[in-house]
């Protein structure tokens, strides 16, 4: 049991992907929590949760929400972090668990420039000594995949770049599992080991574990190089969407492993994409 005078968790994000697994789950233990969003709406956070308004690159909102807060789980906007340490610091915040990248610690993933952005966040946070700081750092989120959403309910069909190249997706509730186990108190090494699903699958696969979780017949046609980054920069920065390639050609290169830091830090398997495929079939 949780006694009153422990101060409450901050989940910032907290109706993201990942953050609303962590809030759901740490209530579920009892921990005191306060949410945060940028726009919270009525009725999107379970009753009773202390709610509040905060933006990473607003400062003046950090204070108010890291006032009386023990420890805080953020995805750290990299134009905010100078703020968000000075605010944690000033808050007397415990500690931070930072949502990261795996690609920081791969080898193959250096000079990506979505990589050594996230690196400077890890960088920024690490020079504040006083602050303990826990990255949580997946590789291929299986989300990656609900970009497909719209061209397959559109037209049962799917245009990708490098189809068969071999990555370990995992399910947000994964990531989720070790931000808590990191808010909790595990203290294993292991929880800011580099995190993937429990096998390598093709992006290929993946779309026909979302045709048998859905019913339907989709169609997976190619894109050479130039068509996938002019399709990707429509929705990203040119330098993001370079980056996106990288990491593709270098999971066709075969470097895209699968680890076992799930089984390592929470005792079980980690979650299949074909049950991330069930999970998110009404997005397709």
């Amino acid at each position: 049991m949780h006694t009153p005078d422990i101060k409450p968790t901050l989940v910032m994000g907290a109706r993201g992907s990942v953050g609303r697994h962590v809030l759901d789950a740490l209530l579920a233990q009892g921990v005191p929590v306060r949410a945060s969003a940028r726009k919270p709406e009525p009725g999107r956070f379970p009753a009773g949760v202390d709610v509040v308004t905060a933006d990473l690159t607003d400062r003046p909102s950090l204070d108010a929400a890291f006032a009386g807060i023990g420890q805080v789980f953020l995805y750290a906007n990299h134009d905010g972090v100078a703020g968000v340490i000075d605010a944690a610091r000033n808050a007397g915040v415990s500690r931070i668990v930072l949502m990261s990248s795996g690609s920081v610690i791969h080898p193959t993933s250096r000079g990506n420039a979505i990589t050594e952005e996230h690196r400077e966040v890890e960088d920024a946070f690490a020079a504040a000594d006083d602050l303990d700081v826990v990255p949580i750092r997946p590789l291929v989120l299986a989300t990656n995949a609900l970009g497909w959403s719209w061209p397959i309910k559109a037209t049962s069909s799917v245009a990708l770049y490098q189809p068969d190249a071999l990555t370990a997706p995992i399910h947000e509730k994964d990531i989720a599992a070790v931000t808590v186990a990191a808010l909790t108190g595990t203290t294993l090494p292991a929880v800011s080991n580099l995190l993937t699903g429990p096998a390598r699958i093709s992006q290929r696969e993946q779309v026909a574990a979302i045709a048998a979780a859905t019913g339907k017949s989709i169609e997976v046609t190619e894109l050479d190089r130039a068509a996938a980054s002019a399709q990707f920069a429509r929705f990203m920065p040119a330098e993001e969407a370079e980056a996106v390639l990288q990491f593709l050609d270098d999971a066709a290169a075969g470097n895209s492993p699968a680890t076992t830091t799930i089984a390592n830090v929470l005792g079980r398997p980690a979650i299949g994409f074909d049950e991330w495929a069930a999970d998110h079939a009404s997005d397709f």
